[in-house]
């Protein structure tokens, strides 16, 4: 893990090598939504695609498998996106759904909604008081937002939740860009669900290098996972920490470019440039 200012630009100071890294191999494409495919905005219910981001897209499916890996529910995040043939990750991984009908859904996480249900009521209750805060109940998860939320009472808002987690040991925290999600506590995460599903696409052998793109804390667990067999790209946003990814883009509209990039490689013609 290195300081995210440590590591270099995908596009710039490492284009060529990046692209020495690629040669001769098949690439499969895994790629966060919020942050990384769309711009993070106050309201999540806004994150929509551009049109430019959604014309790339398109053209990289036609080139690559693709998948979109995301914290979000997987209708939401179908609904989002609303392209065919790609796979889903919703729900950071516990519920996937591909071409063919394919589907999985972690069954030891369905078991345990009905305490999600419980903890979002106690949350709905002792956060109350707090102004700015937003419940948002996931399928797997309850997402604690506070990014409208004074700065002096973010603290407050954590202790809270540590406090009703308390009470839920089989529930744990994980965090993100001002939200908290309350999880399952499962070994399965975002890491998990890029190998389910390279092995559903049978793209498991030496010569396929799967690419992962992603902004956020939850999105290091699938750069950790790819560690030594393929490649991480995080964006960087607003706040600094270590990370596992071998590269790094600036921003939305530099995850674009390395998808035109990625096309172009492919001898295809991307969206609008």
């Amino acid at each position: 893990m290195r300081p995210m200012r440590e590591v270099q630009s995908a596009l710039a100071a490492r284009r060529e090598e990046l692209l020495r890294r690629l040669a001769g191999r098949q690439v499969a494409l895994f790629l966060d939504y919020d942050g990384t495919l769309s711009p993070i905005v106050p309201n999540p219910e806004d994150a929509r695609l551009s049109d430019a981001m959604r014309a790339t897209l398109v053209s990289l499916a036609r080139h690559y498998p693709v998948a979109i890996v995301s914290g979000r529910d997987l209708p939401v995040l179908k609904g989002f996106v609303g392209l065919e043939g790609v796979y889903y990750a919703g729900s950071h991984g516990f519920e996937i759904e591909g071409p063919g009908g394919q589907s999985f859904e972690l069954e030891e996480g369905r078991a345990l909604m009905p305490e999600l249900d419980a903890v979002e009521r106690e949350l709905a209750s002792k956060l109350a008081d707090i102004p700015g805060t937003r419940l948002e109940r996931k399928r797997f998860s309850v997402a604690v937002h506070w990014r409208h939320v004074e700065v002096g009472r973010a603290p407050e808002v954590e202790r809270v939740v540590d406090a009703v987690l308390a009470r839920h040991p089989r529930l744990r925290k994980s965090g993100g860009k001002k939200v908290f999600e309350v999880q399952p506590d499962i070994d399965w995460h975002k890491g998990r669900a890029v190998h389910w599903m390279l092995r559903a696409l049978r793209l498991e052998g030496p010569g396929v290098l799967p690419v992962y793109v992603g902004d956020d804390l939850t999105d290091e667990d699938a750069f950790k996972e790819l560690e030594g067999r393929g490649l991480g790209l995080v964006v960087r946003g607003e706040v600094e920490r270590p990370t596992a990814a071998d590269y790094a883009l600036a921003d939305v509209e530099e995850v674009r470019q390395l998808l035109e990039l990625l096309i172009a490689r492919a001898g295809g013609t991307g969206g609008k440039a």
